[in-house]
């Protein structure tokens, strides 16, 4: 036993010297190690790893692919690819080609080191390599001459790829750089110039293909070598059919599939956008834009042969923009039909471009006035001639009609009624809203407007109007268009109310107008859709704006030269092309439209005045209107009159005699109207002069001089005696009127006659007009004159 004992004790001393006698060498490799380590982290500090690799920009659309591609700034097409799209088929494909061991080792392989070096030093030459995956990107990132000095580099940079990056980084920067010929360089280049896909759509043989190409990238350039390259696809297909690394129905399919790519040229898609991006985010790589790529390439189609319908009337460009409501992305955008017109200036971006809108702003001043409580959709309004201090504007078709209601106004797109809206309104409120609606140039010139601006006296752009119709698609709340997918919704502004929006929706919807095209009267093809149109002055700018539920499309025809066309109207030029748009891209929608939000009611009103019906009004219909907001006067489209028995004269109640008298209902006119009736040489029922013995003088309902324009200058030519014209609109029961001139009786006229007068001096002239109820107005005026 104690023999025993001693022998174990003997046995583990002898254990115990021997590893004391070791220490020395344990302790020196530990030294060596820690040397190494101090000297490579010398090294690296002393040469960093430095990867940058100047991508070509790219533009995708809304499912990642490429729809535009600018060369590098070293004139290379190399695409950068994310990790995320790297196709599995091609990565299986190459880790097996290139480095199986790709996901064990630290950069280098020392099984297939060794294993080279032997080779290579038995055949006295190089025969087999043993480059690593993270050493070859170490050699694309750092090209040298192939030596031993430069494979010790090579090796160093691999050790600190691994040390820096993620195996799927490096791997993702070795498909980033790998060469295919040319200036092509990175599986994704190689896969949209070569067959035309993005790579997580590549074929197991198409895959197979860039795996194989790269080792021989000038001898097996896909187009010119296609044969040789399937050669050695098959090889390595045949040697994947071994390892059973792919199903073997995938294998012979692959091995079956024609190889019938060549090189093309990158994608042109959307180009007006592309260039807009990639000027503003020049440094960007990968610019992710919202474009449907179904919707842009018909938009395109469809802008294309519409437009060569149209060169026969000189009508050179269109540009179209397509937003979803839902999301306010951008899914099409064409800033011309024909980008490479260059005659025509097909490269210029139409939806950019600064334009008269004509009279594509009226929507939102009526939803404006709604909201105000200025007026309901059945408010009756009078289209006549107006004078706004010498601005006189006209209807597109220089007639009138009268009195009128607001929907007839807006769904007809008259001026006058439009203009004189916005002088109930207030141009600076109106402005303002424009400016919320970020309208670049109303910002800049906004205060220097005036009435004009409500029938195109503004510049505005494609992409403003189109993103301020969106908002009348979205309960009047607007939102910046999203260009980009990181793009957010942070800023809305509520432009006008939902239930002002609604009223404006059901009145754009209606079929009975004139900007329905001449073409579409019969067709069975009518979206369902809310649309306005413009046509500026001079027929140079033609529009056609649209809205469901769904889409906004903006569509603006005419020329970039700023050429005015005798046919070019928002009627007949731009719609047809909305039309077409919305048929296609919408064509089985549910045809779900906009229900009516709470705040909107409906009440019974006149339909003489649209006002709220009164005891005396005989026709009434049903109106929209916004409770606590909308007017609540009662109708007044007639007033009792005392008058004689034989109605010859009316009766104040100074005059009224106790007896002889009846009492009587007339049409209570404004003085514009009975100007108008008169001009037009409409009857309309009279009241009779009112009692020449009548003591009283009025004050109410002067009349209005409307010619000339009062606080204006006249320029006018002395040798020719030009003359001015005095003209005013009078009350209803004023017979005659009274002309003075600087307090000079000048003549007595009849209501509604125009007299003329020739100045005889320059400076001020006061003009005044007295009707036959004692009734005075006065108007001031400057002659100069031209010598």
């Amino acid at each position: 036993m104690w023999r025993t004992l001693a022998h174990f004790k003997s046995l583990h001393y002898s254990r115990f010297t021997n590893l004391l006698k070791n220490a020395g060498w344990w302790k020196w490799g530990v030294g060596v190690g820690l040397g190494l380590l101090s000297t490579l982290i010398f090294l690296n500090f002393l040469f960093p790893l430095q990867v940058k690799i100047s991508y070509s920009p790219v533009i995708t659309a809304s499912d990642s692919s490429v729809v535009h591609a600018f060369l590098s700034p070293d004139d290379k097409w190399r695409m950068q690819l994310q990790t995320s799209e790297i196709n599995p088929l091609l990565k299986k494909a190459i880790l097996l080609k290139e480095d199986r061991y790709f996901y064990y080792h630290l950069g280098v392989n020392p099984v297939a080191l060794g294993r080279a070096f032997v080779n290579n030093l038995i055949s006295g030459k190089t025969t087999s390599g043993a480059s690593t995956i993270t050493m070859q990107v170490a050699r694309l990132l750092y090209p040298k001459e192939r030596t031993v000095a430069n494979k010790i580099k090579e090796l160093f940079r691999a050790g600190q790829l691994e040390w820096y990056f993620s195996k799927d980084e490096i791997l993702t920067l070795y498909l980033n750089l790998v060469p295919f010929g040319g200036n092509i360089e990175g599986v994704k280049a190689a896969s949209v110039l070569y067959f035309q896909q993005a790579p997580s759509q590549l074929s197991l043989a198409q895959a197979v293909t860039l795996t194989v190409i790269p080792n021989k990238p000038s001898s097996l350039r896909i187009g010119a070598k296609n044969d040789r390259i399937v050669g050695f696809r098959n090889k390595w297909l045949r040697y994947f059919a071994e390892e059973a690394a792919f199903p073997a129905k995938e294998i012979t399919d692959a091995l079956n599939e024609p190889l019938v790519a060549v090189r093309s040229e990158a994608p042109q898609i959307a180009p007006h956008l592309a260039y807009r991006l990639w000027r503003q985010f020049p440094q960007q790589a990968i610019i992710q834009t919202n474009l449907n790529r179904v919707i842009q390439d018909k938009v395109a189609q469809l802008a294309y042969n519409y437009l060569g319908t149209l060169r026969a009337k000189n009508i050179r460009n269109a540009s179209v923009l397509v937003i979803n409501n839902q999301t306010k992305a951008v899914e099409a955008y064409l800033g011309s039909a024909d980008f490479s017109d260059q005659q025509h200036g097909g490269q210029v971006d139409g939806i950019r471009a600064n334009r008269s809108p004509g009279s594509t702003l009226k929507p939102l001043l009526y939803a404006l006035a709604f909201d105000k409580g200025l007026l309901t959709p059945r408010t009756v309004i009078s289209d006549v001639p107006v004078d706004y201090a010498g601005y006189r504007p006209e209807n597109y078709f220089g007639n009138y009609n009268g009195n009128i209601t607001v929907e007839y106004a807006l769904a007809t797109s008259l001026n006058i009624p439009a203009v004189k809206i916005l002088d109930q309104l207030g141009v600076p409120v109106f402005v303002n809203k424009l400016k919320q609606a970020q309208f670049t140039q109303i910002k800049k010139t906004g205060d220097q407007l005036g009435l004009s601006v409500i029938l195109g006296g503004c510049d505005v752009k494609l992409e403003e109007l189109t993103a301020l119709y969106a908002a009348f698609a979205s309960g009047g709340k607007y939102a910046p268009l999203r260009w980009q997918k990181q793009d957010s919704l942070k800023y809305q502004q509520q432009l006008v109310s939902p239930a002002a929006t609604y009223m404006v929706n059901q009145i754009l919807t209606q079929l009975q107008r004139p900007d329905l095209p001449h073409n579409f009267q019969n067709s069975g093809h009518l979206p369902k859709i809310a649309w306005k149109t413009g046509t500026s002055y001079g027929r140079k700018d033609a529009w056609s704006i649209g809205y469901n539920k769904k889409y906004t499309v903006g569509v603006w025809v005419g020329n970039f030269s700023g050429e005015g066309v005798p046919e070019l109207n928002g009627t007949d030029t731009a719609t047809p092309l909305l039309f077409d748009i919305f048929n296609t891209i919408d064509y089985n929608s549910a045809n779900e439209w906009f229900a009516p939000p709470s705040g909107l009611a409906q009440r019974s009103v006149c339909t003489v005045t649209g006002q709220p019906a009164n005891t005396f009004c005989q026709n009434r219909v049903l109106d929209a209107y916004l409770p606590g907001v909308s007017p609540v006067v009662k109708c007044t489209h007639l007033k009792p009159v005392n008058v004689s028995l034989n109605q010859q004269f009316s009766y104040c109640t100074t005059c009224l005699p106790e007896s002889g008298y009846q009492e009587k209902w007339y049409p209570n006119y404004s003085p514009e109207i009975l100007t108008f009736y008169e001009a037009e040489h409409i009857p309309y029922e009279k009241i009779p002069a009112h009692n020449p013995q009548c003591p009283r003088i009025f004050q109410e309902f002067a009349p209005i001089i409307t010619a000339p324009a009062s606080n204006m200058e006249y320029l006018m030519e002395r040798a020719e005696k030009q003359k001015l014209m005095l003209h005013c609109n009078a009350h209803n029961e004023v017979k005659q009127v009274y002309w003075y001139i600087n307090d000079q009786l000048l003549q007595a006229t009849p209501v509604n006659q125009n007299l003329f007068f020739t100045p005889k001096k320059e400076g001020k002239y006061k003009i005044s007009c007295l009707d036959d109820q004692g009734r005075n107005t006065d108007s001031f005026i400057t002659v100069r004159f031209l010598d």
